[in-house]
């Protein structure tokens, strides 16, 4: 029988991971190797350069650029707030003096004989990194940031939208096969990670994030209600920096797809638990997924989160790239024979059979095996 290897999601109660947490640039490192901390612990801290204004003194005040240093009220270095006079002078054979404020608060960075240009900075806007996951700093990048260590339970997701957050774990739906009703949501579950079964509509995302619903994990959810949710189509791109108000994870695809009983078991046993939950997804690869991460007992063995499933005829799979992103079907034929693709690159490929009975030709790399 015709078999090949395929990664599929990883799921896992024991997971040893680590998350790279660092600055967009150099900074100040604010915690020590060996710390313990949880997932809002700043651990790194920097400021970015403030936003530029650019005057034209020469121009507002209609002389020549080469009088602007005579011009200006406070010498280059100094703060101003706005409103405040920076430059004054003469004109109209000095019988009418004009004055320029500054437009916003900040520093004289510079001031230009050449153009007449006075170039404003404003405040640095400061960027602190959290650790992200309760665990233990075990590398400390200098100046740029830390890696944290954890142990726990790890759930990776087909597709996710929005950044990083975390909350403790609340099933609300009644199982892995339920849709959630917008209903069951109130103000109880401000900040928590609510697992939603089956699939969710638009109407239960909205009341989710009125609820101030930290992160929603569910089976699948319609591709049409995420273009609304966003407001645009997606496009290829890396995900999770929308300001969607909460976090949204798939654990299956587009559709309505019942949740692997696997998955819902693992995080059902872990409700009430604080959950770090990350919808940040590289679509056009699928080389980075969103995911599920409870720390939990540091004693308990970890497990080879890296496996691999046998594919072969019958095997349930998921597509993870387009055209059929995301769409759920069984392994019908793996031919041996090698198949010409539009590119004309020649793979090996499978024959899928979706759950609505469609069939299609898919690329072996363009699939991953789900667990049954």
């Amino acid at each position: 029988m015709a078999h090949a290897y395929t990664p599929g999601l990883r799921v896992t109660a024991h997971a040893v991971l680590r998350r790279e947490r660092r600055l967009p640039l150099k900074g100040r490192v604010m915690v020590e190797r060996g710390q313990h901390v949880a997932p809002d612990t700043i651990v790194a801290r920097t400021e970015l350069p403030g936003n530029v204004q650019t005057v034209n003194l020469a121009a507002k005040l209609s002389i020549d650029p080469a009088r602007v240093l005579d011009a200006i009220a406070s010498p280059v270095g100094s703060g101003v707030r706005k409103g405040d006079a920076i430059a004054s002078g003469k004109s109209l054979f000095g019988l009418i003096r004009n004055s320029v404020a500054a437009p916003a608060d900040g520093t004289i960075e510079s001031v230009s004989t050449v153009t007449g240009q006075l170039i404003l900075r404003e405040a640095p806007i400061p960027v602190e990194i959290s650790a992200y996951v309760r665990g233990e700093v075990v590398e400390v990048l200098p100046d740029e940031g830390v890696v944290v260590q954890t142990r726990g339970a790890f759930v990776q997701g087909i597709f996710g939208v929005g950044g990083e957050t975390f909350g403790p774990i609340e099933p609300v739906a009644s199982g892995p096969d339920a849709v959630l009703d917008p209903g069951a949501i109130d103000a109880r579950h401000r900040g928590k990670v609510v697992l939603a079964g089956a699939y969710l509509t638009y109407d239960a995302v909205v009341a989710c994030r009125d609820a101030g619903v930290a992160a929603v994990v569910v089976g699948g959810f319609d591709d049409h209600d995420l273009r609304q949710l966003l407001g645009r189509d997606l496009g290829v791109a890396i995900t999770g920096s929308e300001d969607l108000g909460l976090t949204l994870v798939l654990t299956e695809g587009f559709g309505r797809i019942r949740m692997a009983e696997r998955t819902w078991s693992l995080l059902v046993s872990r409700a009430g638990q604080v959950a770090s939950v990350s919808g940040a997804t590289q679509i056009r690869a699928g080389v980075m997924r969103p995911e599920i991460i409870v720390p939990g007992d540091d004693s308990a063995p970890a497990a080879d989160v890296e496996g691999a499933l046998a594919l072969e005829p019958g095997s349930l799979l998921r597509v993870i790239r387009a055209p059929h992103f995301g769409r759920i079907g069984r392994a019908v034929a793996l031919p041996t024979e090698l198949h010409a693709l539009d590119s004309e690159a020649s793979v090996r490929v499978v024959e899928v059979e979706f759950q609505d009975g469609e069939r299609a030709v898919v690329p072996r790399a363009n699939v991953e095996r789900i667990a049954e």
